[in-house]
């Protein structure tokens, strides 16, 4: 346990109004989350300001109370650490107070536009495989070996992530592996965090709603590089880079330490060879100097999902892990949730959901289920609101070329209008038609149940029906709330509802 007057001797020019021995039991922004001897730290809000939930906070338990206020209304009796700016702030103090989880535990940082999550996912079956256990933090969930927690960012803030570093610590992880998004290193959220492996995957248009542009976003990204190369207590750090992606050459750049490349195209220290993808998995030949060819045969499909496994596999040699490790598990991995998963309900036609929400995304998609087609792809695709507008025209004409039959719908609306949003789909759609000459089928659906209702009922024996963009998700943001919506239930609900209509 910590002192507030220890935590206020971190941080220039902060204050201590109170007792400087007022014991810190926990620190937590939520008040809902506040006990007994809590740091409450007041976040000024964009819609909300935590300031406002002191009284709360100090009925749950709250000893002292993190804000940058002069004039903030503390009752009396609890102590105060005032500073100058919050956010640098919690950067130094929170890591501190948990005396620094990330350096008891090997950590794996994976970061890029897509393939993180199931990068995530078959590294941490490698190093389980190998013996170890191991932490997961990433889009889909929190996993402390088999325990699942929920999980609100891919990347959680300072708070959070310590929190749940200490967690992974004192379970006795000796891995934790990591999903990093642009956003966390922008903002920071990893301060405070020794990386050993720093995985980058591809750089390819998205958030661009945020970085602005696409230099930015790269260089946000190259953040992790920075850090994994930064002196700390641990030995032996790594950068585990796709040197067939453009924006590799920035993340070597970055990288001041060893550097273990993959690649498909390109001469590199892992390279996968000897590639054939087909409907039920892939295999090919993995090549590396520790270990010479490495054949395989996958469970999971698509030349994207090579990748990943090189990219998992980087992670692991990064960590010394055997062979023989590396490839039972690859060879018995099956899937990651929402990641080309496919839905079985007893129809005659094949359906794949996929979190595909970016223009390479929904291209390497769409590509994989055209080598394994054997008649139509009907695709359901939408774009999120209150993200990057550019790249929703883009995704219309990908998937108006690609797809045999394309049905536009909402996806995560959010505050902008689902009309609006789809307006902009359909400007890509049209462009993409154009060489099909009106040939293809072509829907605009605004409700995403309805149009995976016509997706399904439009399916015939052996077509493909493609459903992308919310993945994993059981939910749909809308404009005033959030309501349950999962992609594969009403894909099974449409099965069954047609299998029905054809019973009678």
């Amino acid at each position: 346990m910590k002192t507030i007057g220890q935590l206020a001797a971190l941080v220039k020019d902060a204050a201590v109004i109170g007792d400087k021995d007022t014991v810190i039991t926990g620190i937590e922004h939520d008040s809902r989350k506040v006990g007994k001897g809590t740091l409450f730290v007041c976040i000024p809000g964009v819609h909300v300001d935590g300031h406002k939930f002191i009284p709360q906070a100090v009925k749950a338990g709250a000893s002292a109370i993190l804000t940058t206020r002069e004039d903030a209304e503390v009752p009396e009796g609890i102590a105060v650490l005032r500073v100058k700016e919050l956010q640098p702030a919690l950067d130094t103090i929170v890591p501190f107070f948990h005396d620094y989880p990330a350096r008891k535990m090997r950590v794996i940082g994976i970061t890029g536009t897509n393939g993180k999550t199931t990068t995530s996912y078959i590294t941490r079956a490698i190093l389980r495989r190998a013996g170890y256990k191991v932490g997961l933090i990433g889009t889909i969930q929190i996993m402390i070996e088999e325990e699942v927690l929920p999980i609100h960012n891919t990347t959680p803030d300072v708070v959070e992530l310590q929190h749940t570093l200490a967690m992974m610590r004192d379970a006795g992880m000796d891995y934790v592996v990591m999903e990093v998004s642009s956003h966390a290193l922008d903002q920071n959220r990893v301060a405070g965090i020794e990386f050993d492996t720093a995985v980058f995957t591809n750089l390819t248009q998205d958030h661009l709603d945020y970085h602005k542009t696409l230099e930015n976003y790269k260089l946000a990204k190259a953040k992790l590089f920075d850090h994994v190369s930064e002196a700390g207590v641990k030995q032996g750090k790594t950068a585990v880079v796709n040197i067939d992606d453009a924006a590799s050459t920035t993340m070597l750049e970055h990288a001041k330490c060893t550097h273990l490349t993959y690649a498909i195209e390109k001469e590199a220290d892992l390279r996968a060879t000897d590639i054939l993808v087909h409907a039920n998995g892939a295999e090919f030949v993995l090549n590396h100097e520790s270990f010479g060819k490495m054949p395989l045969k996958l469970h999971i499909t698509g030349i994207f999902n090579v990748y990943n496994v090189m990219s998992a596999v980087g992670a692991a040699l990064a960590e010394h892990i055997e062979a023989k490790y590396i490839k039972e598990a690859l060879e018995d991995f099956t899937a990651v949730p929402g990641r080309f998963e496919l839905v079985k309900a007893g129809q005659d036609f094949s359906i794949i959901v996929d979190y595909a929400h970016t223009p390479d995304g929904v291209e390497n998609v769409l590509k994989t289920a055209r080598k394994i087609a054997k008649k139509r792809i009907i695709a359901v695709f939408g774009c999120g609101g209150d993200r990057d507008r550019t790249k929703r025209p883009i995704m219309g004409k990908l998937a108006a070329e690609l797809a045999d039959v394309i049905i536009a719908t909402s996806d995560n609306p959010r505050t902008e209008d689902p009309e609006f949003i789809l307006s902009q789909v359909e400007e890509g759609v049209k462009e993409g038609l154009k060489e099909s000459n009106g040939k293809k089928h072509h829907e605009k659906i605004t409700d995403r149940r309805e149009a995976i209702y016509r997706a399904i009922e439009l399916a015939q024996k052996d077509d493909i029906v493609v459903i992308l963009g919310k993945g994993h998700e059981n939910y749909q943001i809308l404009k005033d709330k959030t309501i349950h919506f999962d992609d594969k239930e009403e894909a099974r609900a449409a099965v069954a509802a047609k299998l029905g209509k054809a019973a009678e």
